[in-house]
């Protein structure tokens, strides 16, 4: 529609000059003709480049041929009938005011404004910018391909601003012309003016007989009324030209820039303040005006914010600006960058990305954060931030958790289901699965079927929980890898602001920051909370006195959290407890052997296997019974159990005798005697 009403509006403008309007059609076009040069005019000042309003030259010319043609019809009507229209007769009448004089005066003050200041002011800037835009145009097209080739933007940036160069250079030569057009246009309007005074005279007196006075009264209310009616559009375009051709880019529109441009200038608002209360000194002037300019002006100013500080926030937002865009692709920084490997790091398929969009509901950004802060709490080491990031080589449904850029763990969290785990799952329709951290039988249900499920006495767990809680098991039983040796620099440099003496006493004195590193991390793997950093720094100042052995300076330390080691496995004030056979115990003292990796047992393989399988034995019965045991033994194997029970049996926890302390309750579930399990429960 677009597309033919323009041409054939332009083509109805250039009829309008030769065809007669009636005076009701003429009222309706100069008042469209009115409201288009205010919207034209509005639009230049909310633009906030020249070329978001790259059309201007060529509306110029149409609104300046619309005007001229609606000056011919009246001018028609004004001489032919001596009555031009309701809208002329009124601009007629109000300019006058009853004074033909006055009016005719000030009319001809409009004209002079609208041709001497605004237009010629708006052509020479069109003229000088348009030769300026040109001569820059070469350094500008260099600049482009000099950060094309040293690689700050890419091909289709380097295309967008040469394209926006050339844009400019033909917008602002558009501009040197049309500006002609609106200076042309003033003097037309004069000359028309000039037309309708002189005409309508001599038409007024020679054919309608009419006095002078008559013609004169008659006559140049009809041309200024009609001149009016065509300056007010004139003046309106001419004003949009010259704001267009002045306007620099900016980041706003031309009045939000003007107002916080001079609204930032807090020292010239002071000046004039006190300028304006000066002029009150003066004898014989008016008083309030000045003194309410005046105080309006350092009212203003002690509100507004000191460029010293805009220009330091300016500051910082280009640092994080910069920052932010990063080095570029092909830089040492970029490749470095490229090559590094996450600690941790979360792959999601493509088809379950909605669980880290938080339009689409997804809370598993929110849910990883509090993540890492109860690790922190329950572990007291900071485990690194998780990137999060999709890998559609995945199963869809399925994501993946790395350690240092291998997979250490997969899950499935298919999209619009939840997972139901329990018994009794037979009835419900869905995938079966496993629970990820138990290996529980589960199975996902639709969402839907949510109620269901749970009225079957089933567990529901939403997508989230489900990988929140995976994520948790990986990075407990992972702890021990994900603590590096910055992190106990820092964890070490926290306790030194509170108990100097105690770390000044162990390093670099006894341990280096490494041996330390090293016990934390068996601690750790031990699934020993190492919060209590000060007293583990105690204990092992006082072992490593007499010996650095990991494994003794290990049992040091548990023995120092003995309650706190104990504490996850109580059970109402009681702990689970298997024990070996006094005999067997003594054959594993005496099959201690160390080495330079620590401790171990120097058994023959059938023992071993015996002592393992009735240990496992022993801890499925207990597990049956919902308890939770543990394998106690002396604290001088207790490493050493610890390293043979670990690779088969890793879920059952090794502690010593001398960790069981507090008020806690001993219950023996089971007794390993190396031949067949004894059961005690």
């Amino acid at each position: 529609m677009t597309q033919i009403g323009v041409p054939v509006g332009i083509v109805a403008i250039v009829v309008m000059l030769v065809v007669p309007l009636p005076p009701v059609v003429l009222d309706m076009l100069i008042a469209f003709n009115i409201t288009a040069a205010l919207l034209i005019l509005l639009t230049a000042m909310f633009v906030h480049r020249p070329l978001d309003f790259a059309s201007f030259p060529a509306l110029i010319l149409v609104a300046t041929l619309f005007r001229l043609a609606l000056n011919v019809s009246a001018t028609r009507l004004v001489l032919l009938d001596g009555y031009a229209g309701k809208v002329i007769d009124t601009f007629g009448h109000f300019v006058i005011g009853g004074s033909l004089i006055v009016g005719i005066i000030v009319f001809a003050i409009l004209i002079v404004i609208n041709f001497v200041v605004v237009t010629n002011g708006a052509g020479r800037v069109a003229e000088v910018g348009a030769r300026f835009t040109l001569d820059a145009m070469p350094g500008k097209q260099m600049a482009i391909d000099a950060d094309l080739n040293s690689g700050l933007i890419t091909e289709d940036e380097a295309r967008r601003r040469r394209a926006e160069v050339a844009g400019e250079a033909d917008f602002y030569g558009a501009m040197d012309g049309a500006s002609k057009f609106v200076k042309g246009d003033a003097i037309a309007a004069i000359i028309i003016t000039l037309v309708n005074l002189i005409g309508g005279f001599t038409i007024g007196i020679v054919q309608h007989e009419m006095s002078f006075g008559d013609a004169v009264s008659t006559y140049s209310l009809l041309t200024i009324g009609d001149g009016l009616v065509s300056q007010i559009p004139a003046l309106l375009l001419s004003v949009a030209t010259g704001i267009i051709v002045t306007r620099a880019a900016g980041d706003a529109d031309m009045g939000s820039d003007l107002i916080g441009q001079l609204s930032r200038q807090q020292m010239p608002m002071r000046i004039a303040g006190f300028g304006a209360l000066g002029l009150c000194l003066i004898p014989g002037i008016p008083k309030l005006p000045f003194l309410v300019s005046g105080g309006l002006l350092l009212f203003l100013s002690t509100r507004v914010t000191p460029q010293s500080e805009i220009d330091e926030a300016r500051a910082i937002e280009a640092a994080q600006a910069e920052a932010a865009a990063g080095p570029a692709p092909d830089s040492m920084e970029a490749l470095l960058d490229e090559i590094r490997v996450d600690p941790l790091e979360l792959e999601l398929s493509g088809d379950i990305i909605d669980l880290v969009d938080p339009a689409s509901g997804g809370d598993l950004l929110d849910r990883v954060k509090a993540l890492r802060r109860k690790v922190a709490v329950d572990l007291g080491v900071v485990v690194p931030p998780v990137r999060t990031r999709d890998n559609l080589d995945l199963p869809m449904g399925t994501y993946a958790i790395r350690l240092f850029g291998v997979e250490v763990a997969r899950g499935e969290a298919p999209p619009g289901t939840v997972l139901a785990i329990g018994d009794g799952l037979e009835g419900l329709p869905g995938r079966r699965t496993q629970e990820p951290v138990f290996g529980l039988a589960a199975v996902w249900v639709p969402v839907e079927l949510r109620s269901q499920a749970e009225l079957a006495g089933a567990t529901v767990v939403d997508r989230s929980s489900v990988l929140t809680t995976h994520l948790a098991e990986v990075v407990r039983g992972y702890a021990a890898r994900l603590l590096g040796r910055e992190d106990v620099k820092m964890l070490t440099d926290v306790v030194r602001r509170t108990h100097p003496a105690v770390v000044e006493e162990l390093t670099p004195a006894l341990l280096s920051l490494g041996e330390i590193h090293r016990v934390l991390q068996v601690l750790l793997d031990e699934q020993v909370s190492v919060r209590d950093l000060s007293r583990i720094f105690e204990a092992l100042s006082l072992r490593a006195r007499a010996s650095k052995d990991i494994d003794g300076l290990v049992d040091a330390a548990r023995e120092t959290l003995g309650p706190a080691v104990v504490a996850p496995y109580v059970q109402d004030g009681t702990i689970n407890v298997i024990s070996f056979e006094p005999l067997l115990e003594q054959r594993l003292l005496e099959g201690l052997r160390v080495a330079e990796g620590g401790g171990f047992l120097a058994l023959d393989a059938d023992l071993t296997q015996a002592l393992l399988t009735q240990l496992a034995q022993l801890g499925t019965a207990a597990e049956e019974q919902n308890l939770t045991p543990v394998l106690v033994c002396a604290p001088q194997i207790r490493a050493a159990v610890r390293r043979m029970v670990a690779p088969s049996i890793n879920r059952m926890p090794v502690i010593s005798y001398g960790e069981l302390t507090g008020p806690v309750q001993i219950r023996s579930v089971g007794v390993v005697n190396g031949q067949a399990p004894a059961m005690a429960l």
